[in-house]
């Protein structure tokens, strides 16, 4: 995994950073691996370009079918897997790969991870949607304690191009080292997240992390704030869980975290081994979530918290 974040990190650090040139090398991953026990067809590889009030950015989405999948006709669940971010640069104003960027690259590297597997014919059950976003003159915004990366497109946007209804799970990895909440260098897991209530932490997902880092699991804590929209005024500590505004899907954050207050437009701060473990809790997680062995929330808990207390939606919403 680590090689395939190097490979990334290395294509994302540079001014002439775009989506075309990211979708060109995870198709030439796939390519290099395919052979006589290659996966089912179907892989895709999109890249989609949008323009904002701040600038642009490239959109990449990864399709990787799994051998019982969905888009099979079989019944193993989709995973989705989003590398969450403002921007992967900030130039002119910083000049190399921003902190805020951990997230895109540990998302591509598993999807180069995941291609490179199912070329070799090493295939999952189910399909794996994987999605995140290339810009490398993205604005920054003041923050407390540290500043953010802003993005050239607004989170609804992000939403609307990275969430789609395939997903049965979403794993949202972000950089969550602006803050003094979790003072940890490496990656935590956040409680699952699942229309608008914050549930209790996924045994499974805890124990797929503690297999991937070889140490106790760190939980990031989020409050109810931390999951409403963004733009109706309120802090949130990051965009991590934004996508759970636009599912019904359960939604789990995975944080690339830091021992201190990192800025999220800061360089030289990003660490590889980390963000290699966290493309690795991905894939670890998409072996097991294919195959029914791991699972983001009890259903029927959940059926019980709706019935006794009602619905928590209106969280999801942005409202006036």
């Amino acid at each position: 995994m680590l090689k395939h974040v190097l490979d990334i990190i290395d294509l994302l650090d540079r001014p002439g950073t775009s989506g075309e040139l990211l979708a060109a090398h995870l198709r030439a991953v796939h390519t290099a691996a395919t052979g006589p026990l290659a996966g089912p067809a179907g892989v895709r590889i999109d890249v989609t370009t949008l323009d904002g009030d701040k600038g642009s950015t490239d959109f990449v989405a990864v399709t990787v079918p799994g051998r019982n999948g969905r888009l099979a006709g079989g019944d193993a669940p989709t995973l989705g897997v989003l590398g969450r971010l403002g921007g992967v640069g900030a130039r002119p104003e910083r000049i190399g790969l921003v902190s805020d960027a951990d997230g895109a690259v540990a998302a591509l590297a598993a999807a180069a991870k995941l291609l490179d597997m199912h070329g070799r014919g090493d295939v999952l059950d189910g399909d794996v949607l994987l999605s995140t976003h290339v810009c490398g003159d993205a604005p920054t915004q003041p923050h407390d304690p540290v500043p953010f990366m802003d993005s050239p497109v607004d989170t609804l946007d992000c939403n609307r191009q990275e969430v789609s209804t395939a997903m049965e799970a979403i794993i949202s990895i972000d950089t969550t080292k602006g803050n003094r909440l979790l003072s940890h260098r490496g990656v935590a897991l956040t409680p699952t997240v699942h229309q608008g209530w914050i549930l209790r932490v996924s045994e499974d997902l805890l124990s797929v992390l503690e297999t991937v880092t070889g140490e106790p699991a760190r939980v990031l804590p989020v409050t109810t704030q931390d999951i409403t929209p963004y733009g109706n005024g309120i802090h949130h500590i990051n965009s991590i869980l934004q996508p759970a505004v636009a599912t019904t899907a359960p939604v789990v954050g995975l944080a690339v975290t830091a021992g201190t207050a990192v800025a999220g437009c800061a360089t030289g701060a990003s660490h590889e081994t980390d963000i290699a473990a966290a493309a690795r809790f991905a894939v670890e997680t998409a072996k097991e979530f294919g195959r029914g062995a791991a699972r983001f929330h009890d259903p029927e808990e959940f059926a019980r918290l709706v019935e006794l207390y009602g619905p928590m939606t209106r969280l999801q919403a942005l409202l006036d």
